[in-house]
């Protein structure tokens, strides 16, 4: 399973509502004349919860105040709600305390809304890597909804409950981003918060806006392409249509304090418990409540100890032959654990007859040391059993090479499988990845996968919140058997199965390798400078508290904007967030630089800060003990265009532009002074790229002849010769050559240079006057992606560009950028990627110390042992320039030194 803990956030008041209204025919009064409705339908749901789910981490948010900052820009907002009836009124305080001996922690801020709390903390969750589920029938949290963060709808009225992903929230509110919720809630608005939207428009229309003008911004722009009276009525509302999406967006920077580690499950004080529901009346409820947090039905009339109050996984024994979750009504035929040494013995003997299989492994939630396997090869059949050690006949099949191995995110079982001394050589195939090649620009998780291709009573399965351990990671084996077959033909229809089998499936083994291998970090050269960076630091505030006349804090947009904007009054008319606070976002305060001193100091201060928090203090914090060396994480399903992503840390953001961050990279060291390090980087690859691609022949020739390319195109446009070229002649050509990929204008242009807009322009019908064949591919490549939805790298990686031929110009536009920059940045890719899987062999195959730690794009770090300096530097730098014929040569620069920045 994936290695995220669940965090389940409460909407309190709408649960005490549902459940108060519940009972709204049918009061619960107690004996002594309480109504104890409320209570009953909020604990009711609560246990259901705890019951279904055993939450590791629980917390539940209360609304305080109403929205202050709601009600500062539109006093109106939930201005016709009726008032809170008594009974809730009277319930909410009981209710605190029933949580507060429960142990679950309580989230209030005054003057904020739980929707928002649950925003904040969800999102920085998310980041912090947890899958969050937002407990609450309240549709507006659909605009939070993102990879792992969902909304839990809990059961009612004998109905299910439901769990809204991004497929969920897509389908029912028609929109391709849950984002765009935002947008429908805001056209539409919301008669129970008194959110006006815009007139004339309900949730059909806003439904057919969105599906044709993408946001409320964008139907605002173009108001001409509505017909009939709905026009005049949105063109006289303009303003009341972005205020209602204002008003509907959810927060997401709270300023709460809270420590995520404080929302862990903890056991609850039974005596306090059961004294408030006998005084409540509530038999039943006390009787659900005893039985959850129990670890056995007699001891319900016995004093508990905490110990023994912890929330169990499972709520029985497990057999040993165990079917799926309803799999008769599934049509499921066998799924079996399997406990005894001679069935795992029989199990492997069978697995060894197979010539291809689905394979999960996990490790147990509750006893980390041991692993779960499970198998399948038949559909409908899934088998598995615990382990600690891996059997040496399955270290056998493993390690044949005629036997191809099915999985998901097949990188960390060969990861586990390696740590356990197993080096896995079968041929691979990945579920995920395969879903990323045939649709890169989609969720490629394995439920979604699995709801495609096999339908979501299947996918159900595999919802790792509902159903039992063992048959989720059974099901998982079997789906992947059966994924192969269907995306195998996907893939083949798309000529894709070569570059999954040939490039991404071999790549994903020298990724392996390279995050066990990981990179050492010189931990105290980042202590000493974090000890200069936070002089500096203190340095800059003294600036800017002296210009600013107040100390305040910086690192708070809010106060930030009201010094600059407010007090020092730096704009006459700034512009404002969608929260209604000035924007102090970079980009703003670098149009801003030349009107104040204190504009450029803030920026130093957040570039200073940036370095300190992700990089100089963060970094030897993620030091594996066991290695002391830290461990990326390398994505190939992230980026559309092939690019492979890094995380956990993200060694593919170390910042070069400025002397600090360089010098962070002096911190990235060898193991001992047995090694060197090496960073070989392509040369402008991508502009030889889109020279090979457009057979440019002006391009062609300078790149043939090694000229610089960027004197070249500077000698084109500017019509001089190459030895006249000024240096700011030569940055403008340069700025050019690469602008084009990604579609500059002359208005982006002259952004990026001192150039003005008209001499921008020129310059642009110069560059493409001096290059013909260029432009005409270019014009080539979005033609084709109109005609057929998407275009190709040179190893026939595609990207699907479904707004191709949108009637919004914005939209269409962006579109064709990516039309013509996807080949190009693919292609890099592409290239880069036979170049490691080719270097990786010569490392294996000559069984050679020198191994590859980082990727950055272009350009491959590597720890090369001393004595093989010479052949590896050698053979680094044929397979690179190698790896693919262009129209053109590759070029490698090489460096090398005691660290990264001296090897750059």
């Amino acid at each position: 399973m994936a290695n995220k803990e669940r965090l389940f956030l409460i909407d309190a008041y709408a649960l005490i509502f549902r459940g108060y209204y519940a009972f709204i025919k049918n009061p619960r009064i107690n004996s002594k004349g309480f109504d104890t409705s409320a209570i009953m339908g909020f604990m009711n749901s609560l246990l259901d919860l705890i019951k279904r789910e055993s939450p590791e981490n629980l917390a539940v948010a209360f609304d305080q105040g109403g929205s202050q900052d709601r009600i500062e820009i539109f006093q109106e907002y939930k201005a016709n709600r009726s008032e809170t009836p008594e009974a809730i009124s009277l319930a909410v305080p009981i209710i605190k305390e029933i949580l507060e001996a429960m142990k679950i922690p309580i989230l209030i801020k005054n003057g904020y809304e739980a929707d928002d709390i649950i925003g904040t903390i969800a999102k920085n969750a998310e980041k912090n890597n947890y899958k969050v589920f937002m407990v609450t029938p309240d549709k507006d949290f659909a605009q939070l909804v993102s990879e792992n963060i969902f909304i839990y709808r809990p059961a009612r009225m004998g109905n299910g409950i439901e769990i809204w992903g991004i497929p969920e929230v897509k389908e029912k509110f028609e929109v391709s981003d849950p984002m765009q919720v935002i947008d429908f809630l805001g056209m539409m608005g919301d008669s129970v918060d008194n959110i006006p939207g815009l007139p004339g428009v309900g949730e059909k229309t806003a439904k057919k806006f969105l599906a044709e003008f993408g946001s409320i911004e964008n139907l605002l722009n173009n108001t001409d392409k509505i017909k009939g009276k709905l026009r005049d009525k949105v063109e006289s509302n303009k303003e009341k249509g972005l205020l209602s999406k204002k008003l509907a967006t959810i927060l997401l920077d709270v300023p709460i304090d809270y420590d995520l580690k404080s929302f862990k499950s903890q056991a609850p004080d039974i005596d306090k418990i059961k004294a408030m529901f006998t005084e409540l009346e509530f038999k039943r409820i006390m009787e659900s409540f005893l039985k959850i947090f129990s670890t056995e039905s007699d001891k319900i009339n016995k004093k508990n100890t905490p110990s023994e109050l912890q929330f169990n996984l499972f709520d029985g024994h497990v057999d040993k032959n165990i079917e799926t979750i309803e799999s008769s009504k599934l049509n499921l035929s066998f799924y079996q654990k399997i406990d005894s040494k001679l069935g795992q013995k029989l199990l492997l003997k069978k697995l060894s007859n197979q010539n291809k299989f689905g394979l999960v492994i996990e490790q147990h939630h509750e006893k980390k040391e041991k692993l779960i396997l499970s198998f399948s090869w038949n559909k409908g059949k899934s088998y598995c059993y615990e382990t600690k050690e891996i059997d040496p006949s399955l270290k056998k099949i493993l390690e044949d090479p005629s036997i191809t191995l099915l999985g998901y995110e097949l990188k960390k079982i060969i990861k586990l499988l390696k740590e356990r001394q197993v080096d896995v050589k079968n041929k691979l195939f990945d579920i995920k990845i395969a879903h990323y090649l045939i649709n890169p620009e989609i969720s490629h998780e394995l439920i979604n996968v699995t709801e495609k291709y096999l339908g979501s009573k299947k996918s159900s399965i595999i919802n790792e919140v509902n159903n039992d351990l063992f048959n989720v990671i059974m099901a998982k084996s079997d789906f992947v058997n059966q994924l192969f077959s269907l995306m195998k033909i996907d893939l083949q229809k798309s000529k894709l199965y070569d570059l999954l089998v040939e490039v991404e499936m071999p790549l994903l083994k020298v990724l392996s390798n390279m995050e066990l291998t990981g990179i050492k970090i010189d931990s105290d050269l980042l202590e000493s400078l974090s000890v200069k960076y936070n002089i500096d630091l203190q340095q800059i505030e003294k600036k800017i508290y002296s210009f600013s006349g107040e100390k305040f804090n910086i690192g708070s947009p809010k106060q930030l904007g009201e010094i600059l904007f407010q007090k020092l009054k730096i704009k006459g008319n700034p512009k404002k967030t969608k929260t209604g606070q000035f924007s102090t976002s970079e980009e703003v305060l670098s149009s801003l630089i030349n009107d104040h001193d204190i504009v450029s100091e803030v920026l130093n201060w957040r570039s200073l800060q940036k370095l300190l928090n992700t990089y100089v203090d963060a970094l030897p914090k993620q030091i594996q003990s066991k290695s002391n060396r830290i461990h990326t994480v390398f994505n190939q399903a992230v980026a559309s265009t092939g690019r492979l992503s890094s995380a956990n840390p993200n060694l593919q953001n170390i910042p070069i532009r400025t002397d600090k961050g360089r010098e962070i990279r002096k911190a990235f060291i060898c193991e001992n002074n047995d090694y060197v390090m090496i960073a070989a980087d392509y040369s402008q690859i991508e502009l030889r790229v889109i020279a090979s691609l457009s057979n440019d022949k002006n391009m062609i020739k300078a790149f043939n002849n090694n000229i610089d390319i960027h004197s070249s195109t500077a000698s084109k446009i500017f019509n001089i010769r190459i030895d006249e070229i000024t240096r700011e002649q030569r940055s403008n050509a340069k700025t050019v050559n690469f602008g084009i990929i990604y579609g500059v204008s002359a208005f982006g242009l002259s952004n990026q240079t001192d150039l003005t807009r008209s001499e921008s322009k020129e310059i642009i019908d110069s560059y493409y006057e001096a290059y013909p064949d260029l432009k005409k591919y270019i014009s080539n490549q979005i033609n084709f992606a109109r005609e057929n939805g998407f275009v190709e790298t040179v190893l026939k990686r595609k990207r699907f560009l479904k707004d191709i031929n949108s009637r919004n110009p914005m939209i269409r536009g962006a579109a064709e950028r990516n039309a013509v920059n996807a080949p190009v940045q693919g292609s890099a890719a592409d290239i880069i990627k036979l170049a490691m899987i080719n270097i990786q062999d010569h490392i294996l195959n000559e069984k050679l110390k020198s191994k590859i730690l980082i990727q950055v794009h272009d350009e491959l770090v590597f720890e090369v042992y001393k004595n093989e300096i010479a052949y590896v530097t050698n053979m680094i730098k044929n397979e690179m320039e190698n790896a693919f014929q262009l129209k053109v040569p590759l070029k490698v620069d090489i460096g090398k030194g005691e660290n990264w920045f001296d090897a750059h």
